[in-house]
């Protein structure tokens, strides 16, 4: 059989898409699964065992392109694949899999694609998780009756290629001497989601003053912040945090996150890879909320405060107090971090 996704454009969302593609192939081992996804996604995917390939989505998340969806689609006649499975919710994002004439063609209902998916399911909201609602398209409409009926699902797990991770660790003359804490100050979505800069430097002190060293996560965008958190510490204590946000690429950045001993992070797709390579993990929830989307770690802790205008899932605070995140202490998180901390050094 050979298997088409569509993937999610995010990449916490493409990391929590691999519990579908390890459950397609325990019911289907011998199973070739491809992936359409952004560029941007491809590095995960290459760590995903379960994949053959990934192929990339030359389209921009909001653009409806039709003509070139169609002839992407036509492109890929020839791979025969006998299902697709759709996990975003457009209807632009079902056209590749109708043009590529896949015969069956899975996706929840969402804008106006009728015809576009022939297997439409329409219980999505009888699910809680993210991961429950990609894991219910692998089986029959008529088992998938909610939560309840899904047990022991998969986490995601991706693969670390020792190699690059020691050649990242040249590359930015990262050493094992302390043991490592991750931060990840960043999210996407906006500024309701990230914890006060002012508390990551806070913490970030702290940790070097009991013998951790920090390295900091993120994209370019966030460089200016990461920087800040580092500029915050005394001169004597800077040698032991190192800012990677906006330098590193994906792939170093996922193996390099599996070395650190625990990673501090925002609700972000760096929470999702943390949790993905094995980390400890300490997630941090402003304007969003866990029963969603978790961190799928088998090691973490969970913090956000109980505020009555929490989860809002605003992009901005709407009460322009952001009080879901001030008040979220440095205290409270340096202790989760030590109710995770059993270190164990990596040695490079």
């Amino acid at each position: 059989m050979k298997i088409l996704i569509v993937g999610p454009s995010w990449v916490g969302d493409m990391v929590m898409s691999q519990t579908l593609y390890i459950e397609l192939k325990k019911t289907h081992p011998n199973a070739s699964i491809d992936v359409l996804a952004p560029a941007w996604c491809k590095p995960i995917l290459e760590r995903m065992p379960q994949i053959a390939k990934a192929i990339e989505m030359p389209l921009g998340h909001g653009d409806f392109a039709f003509f070139t969806r169609r002839n992407i689609g036509k492109s890929l006649l020839l791979e025969n694949y006998e299902h697709a499975f759709i996990l975003t919710n457009s209807a632009k994002s079902a056209l590749i899999p109708f043009f590529a004439k896949v015969k069956h063609r899975t996706g929840w209902k969402g804008e106006f694609r009728y015809g576009l998916i022939n297997d439409m399911r329409t219980n999505r909201k009888s699910f809680d998780l993210m991961i429950e609602r990609y894991v219910a398209l692998a089986y029959p409409k008529e088992k998938m009756t909610g939560s309840g009926c899904l047990a022991n699902l998969p986490k995601p797990k991706l693969n670390i290629d020792r190699q690059k991770q020691l050649s990242a660790f040249e590359k930015f003359s990262l050493h094992s001497k302390r043991p490592v804490i991750g931060l990840c100050p960043g999210a996407e979505f906006g500024p309701a989601k990230r914890w006060p800069a002012e508390h990551f430097a806070n913490i970030t002190q702290t940790l070097i003053n009991n013998g951790y060293q920090i390295w900091l996560f993120g994209s370019a965008k966030d460089h200016e912040v990461t920087e800040s958190i580092k500029e915050s510490l005394p001169l004597e204590l800077q040698n032991n945090c190192h800012n990677l946000a906006g330098e590193t690429s994906l792939i170093e950045a996922i193996d390099l996150m599996a070395a650190c001993n625990i990673v501090v992070s925002n609700d972000s797709g760096l929470m999702h890879i943390a949790a993905a390579v094995g980390c400890k993990v300490v997630a941090l929830y402003g304007s969003t909320s866990p029963g969603y989307t978790p961190p799928l770690s088998d090691t973490v802790e969970i913090l956000h405060t109980d505020i009555d205008c929490r989860p809002c899932f605003k992009r901005i605070c709407p009460l322009e107090h952001l009080n879901c995140l001030k008040e979220l202490t440095p205290d409270m998180v340096v202790n989760a971090i030590n109710r995770l901390n059993q270190i164990k050094v990596i040695q490079c």
